[in-house]
């Protein structure tokens, strides 16, 4: 990302989130604000481009990130029936969850950098879009700010359990920056979970699906934010295991396909195996 401008590709994703609303049917996930927030050059440019948006490609690269956010807030749902009553979105760009989100006693934290953090609050209220009392901000660059010390600035209350949803931020990570984070998340309270998705290293795909990751690489490489971190599945989960986290699961394409997509016939779907999800407890 380059410093002191808002994310590029968080407006990429939130323009996905966008043409799902528009364009699939039936709705993975339901987001009556994804369209609204955006600036109008790219809701005009979302309503304009419904037959670039159903090429395969494109449809297999929105799939997965509203599959990822509806996995998120699922699990979340989960726990907040259980007693949850924090939220916190690492890297929340675009996400839209805390302006519509259904649990009065759920407090919602975005954490993200500063400049994309300004640049979403403006757009939020271009749109007219409500902050709730229970939405709460806490700015932070993840490699050079203590995500503790935002979060704490937040109000963040260290003494009790939360989710963290870390969706589209792993694979721009470097390898400190996860440590450090996922080192933050593994010391919470029994009770806390961890969801992210994360990426499969070039050596291990097949060669088409090598040709697509390229293609993405060079996307993000050129809006200022490169891809840096890839792990293997069983390295992942060895990780996440020995840093104290229990009822790991960690989702393909297949598994995701058959809980979420089973059925379409909009050609609304995943296509190879480089992407997954995984998610994690505290005991």
């Amino acid at each position: 990302m380059i410093e002191g401008t808002p994310s590029r590709t968080a407006l990429r994703v939130a323009m996905r989130r966008a043409a799902h609303q528009v364009f699939d049917r039936p709705l993975v996930l339901e987001d009556p604000v994804a369209l609204r927030i955006l600036p109008q050059e790219q809701r005009d440019e979302v309503k304009r481009t419904p037959d670039g948006l159903r090429k395969p490609f494109s449809a297999a690269i929105r799939a997965f990130m509203v599959v990822r956010s509806r996995h998120a807030e699922d699990l979340l749902s989960a726990a907040v029936a259980c007693g949850l009553s924090q939220y916190v979105l690492l890297g929340a760009g675009l996400d839209t969850f805390a302006y519509r989100n259904p649990f009065s006693g759920l407090r919602v934290f975005e954490v993200d950098f500063p400049a994309t953090q300004v640049w979403k609050r403006s757009l939020l209220a271009e749109a007219g879009v409500q902050v709730p009392g229970n939405a709460c901000y806490a700015p932070v660059d993840f490699e050079e700010h203590s995500l503790a010390d935002g979060l704490a600035e937040a109000g963040f209350d260290f003494s009790q359990p939360a989710f963290f949803a870390w969706l589209g931020v792993v694979p721009y990570l470097t390898e400190r920056g996860f440590s450090e984070t996922l080192r933050f998340i593994a010391e919470r309270p029994a009770g806390s979970g961890v969801v992210f998705d994360y990426s499969q290293p070039r050596e291990v795909l097949p060669p088409v699906e090598q040709m697509m990751l390229d293609s993405m690489s060079a996307r993000v490489a050129q809006a200022g934010e490169p891809f840096q971190l890839f792990f293997r599945k069983e390295e992942l989960n060895s990780r996440l295991s020995e840093a104290g986290f229990r009822d790991i699961e960690d989702l393909g394409g297949p598994d995701l396909s058959a809980r979420y997509l089973a059925g379409r016939e909009d050609g609304l779907a995943l296509r190879g195996s480089g992407g997954r999800i995984i998610s994690a407890w505290r005991g």
